[in-house]
């Protein structure tokens, strides 16, 4: 499992105009290629009278499923752009579809180039980009008289509480990048004097926004 990555948050839309021509981008996160033809049909069939229906998506850890096409367009001029904006900023798990309503002016091919790049940075910019990080989950369990203290130094460090519950010791749950858990430990000991019993609850990616 990676560490951190970056994907979209979600679904997203962004409409440009460029020479009457209109470009409407559509936006989404996808796990897998299946999804991601889904996705793209779903706008085909909503778009069926506009004159193309350009994609591009990337999926995979080590972005082993890349996939460009131009719908129609003259070739290059389209998905292979649009991909190329996925890959400048490092986008997981994310498939566009641009929509082309055209306007009555061709563009040439460097105008097409421009346009359909452009119209996938501002839709993906219009979705929003976060970063999803890999933590390890603690349950950090202690006499009452140390919560002030202990939240305190927590929530002034780069550590992140979830939850804190109040049973016969106070439990905090904390949530620490992988590959820190060593010093968050030593932290915990030390603003507790080895008095804190602390329990690794499992992985999970959190995620942050990118602005």
């Amino acid at each position: 499992m990676l560490s951190s990555y970056f994907t979209v948050k979600g679904y997203g839309e962004h409409e440009i105009s460029i020479q009457r021509s209109r470009f409407i981008a559509y936006v989404n996160r996808v796990t897998t290629e299946e999804e991601a033809q889904t996705f793209i049909e779903k706008i085909k069939k909503e778009h069926w009278n506009a004159a193309h229906n350009c994609s591009a998506y990337m999926i995979g850890e080590n972005d082993q499923i890349q996939k460009a096409n131009d719908d129609g367009e003259p070739s290059g001029t389209a998905g292979v752009p649009m991909l190329e904006v996925l890959k400048k900023r490092q986008l997981k798990d994310t498939v566009v579809v641009v929509t082309r309503y055209f306007g009555g002016i061709k563009l040439g091919a460097g105008g097409l180039i421009r346009a359909y790049g452009s119209a996938t940075s501002e839709g993906i910019s219009a979705t929003g980009v976060v970063e999803r990080k890999l933590m390890q989950k603690y349950i950090a369990s202690m006499d009452y008289h140390f919560l002030g203290k202990v939240e305190n130094a927590l929530r002034s460090s780069s550590y992140l509480i979830e939850n804190i519950h109040y049973l016969e010791n106070v439990q905090i749950e904390v949530y620490v990048n992988t590959g820190e858990e060593e010093a968050f430990e030593e932290f915990m000991t030390n603003l507790t004097s080895g008095q804190a019993e602390l329990k690794q609850d499992g992985v999970t990616y959190l995620e942050v926004d990118v602005k």
